[in-house]
């Protein structure tokens, strides 16, 4: 049977029997799978006697959501590390944050939009500096938070993650702050038009019939429409939403602009549109890894993509990006926790599986400028019969 791990440091693992009302349920144990969705505070007795009765022994309890009364409060730390520690989590709930609010604002903005009501960029322009900042501050625990994907939430988290990603690819540029701004307003936007394409179409899994993808490119017919009747919006942030499609080569849409007809801004769109939709799992597909992506990109150079452009995004985003899922040379698989300021192939892991003994480790995090140990490969979450969401 395979062990269970500890998926973050404020938790403890609990028997079901001495679980006391107050304490905090994060996971729960079954057959040595860690279960989320039973997560929540132990309010009156019967929870536990439901747990207990359903077969479950043991449950990881968060010692810092739980209450006081339970005596589960974490032993004090040296202060470096435990600000170090909070600084991470405070990060990664603030970023949790700003992703629930920007789908929820990108959901609402296309029901409206669909209704026939014209965009209100304040939102966005609010939406855009809190995520400014939060990328500043701590990167890699917005990276971390922005890799967890559901396939069924495909347009919405793409149009984040498309915003996220600009921005990113911009400070590598070192664009100026507003330009940075005005780039995620356009990548919450991008695929505005989508909300008009047939749903038929636009959630088809499998390959798209010529006429289904004549239908599909629409999506820009309608995005022109749509951004004509929003006021407010910068050319900048219309050039993502109307150029993310184009080529290098005039063979795109929905202009068919080419060569210096398309600003710096207009290729990056380009090149992030089509990476996050390679890295992401569809109905259809399982996402791709970085690297595999990194060669799609290559490969679309330069007719379609700027070639300096493409290896400059590769060189921001890195080999092994924050976020995603390697093995080392001891067999363990972990999550690329951090890499500021470090090369692409010595970032912090942690770890949290064995390959080679298909069961649950340790959490660890292991610090490769510091260690023996080396990444062998980047790993996609569908070749792992383990679900790595609740270590992130």
């Amino acid at each position: 049977m395979a062990d269970a791990a500890n998926p973050n440091e404020a938790l403890i693992k609990v028997p079901v029997d001495k679980l006391a009302i107050g304490m905090y349920v994060s996971a729960v144990e079954n057959n040595g799978k860690l279960a989320i969705a039973s997560a929540g505070k132990i309010r009156q007795r019967q929870t536990i006697d439901k747990l207990l009765h359903s077969g479950i022994r043991h449950v990881w309890v968060d010692m810092e959501r739980s209450d006081e009364s339970c005596g589960l409060k974490p032993k004090a730390e040296a202060p470096k590390v435990a600000r170090t520690k909070a600084s991470r989590n405070q990060q990664q709930t603030q970023a949790k944050k700003i992703l629930s609010e920007a789908k929820d604002l990108v959901r609402k903005v296309m029901s409206e939009t669909f209704g026939g009501k014209a965009i209100e960029v304040t939102p966005f322009e609010t939406l855009a500096d809190s995520m400014l900042e939060s990328i500043m501050l701590d990167a890699d625990a917005f990276k971390c938070v922005s890799a967890l994907r559901d396939k069924d939430a495909y347009l919405l988290e793409h149009s984040i993650n498309v915003a996220f990603l600009l921005v990113t690819f911009g400070r590598h540029l070192k664009l100026d702050r507003n330009v940075l701004k005005q780039l995620a307003i356009g990548g919450l936007l991008h695929d505005i038009g989508k909300i008009k394409v047939d749903n038929r179409v636009l959630h088809k899994p499998g390959k798209l019939t010529p006429e289904e993808f004549e239908h599909m490119k629409l999506h820009q017919v309608y995005a022109q429409e749509i951004i004509q009747q929003s006021q407010g919006l910068s050319q900048v942030s219309k050039d993502v939403c109307l150029m993310h499609h184009e080529k290098l080569d005039g063979r795109g849409y929905p202009r068919g602009l080419k060569g210096d007809e398309l600003p710096l801004h207009g290729r990056m769109s380009c090149i992030v549109d089509i990476f996050d939709a390679l890295t992401a799992t569809r109905c259809y597909k399982e996402a791709m890894s970085p690297a595999a992506a990194f060669k799609i990109l290559l490969s679309l150079t330069p007719f379609h993509l700027d070639t300096d452009l493409v290896y400059d995004f590769i060189r921001c985003i890195g080999v092994y990006p924050v976020g995603s899922l390697v093995e080392l040379s001891d067999g363990r698989v972990g999550i690329v926790w951090e890499a500021k300021d470090r090369d692409a192939l010595h970032p912090v892991v942690k770890c949290f599986y064995s390959i080679r003994h298909k069961r649950y480790t340790e959490v660890t995090l292991v610090d490769l400028l510091k260690s023996e140990l080396h990444i062998e490969r980047g790993v996609s979450p569908a070749s792992l019969n383990v679900d790595p969401a609740p270590f992130y």
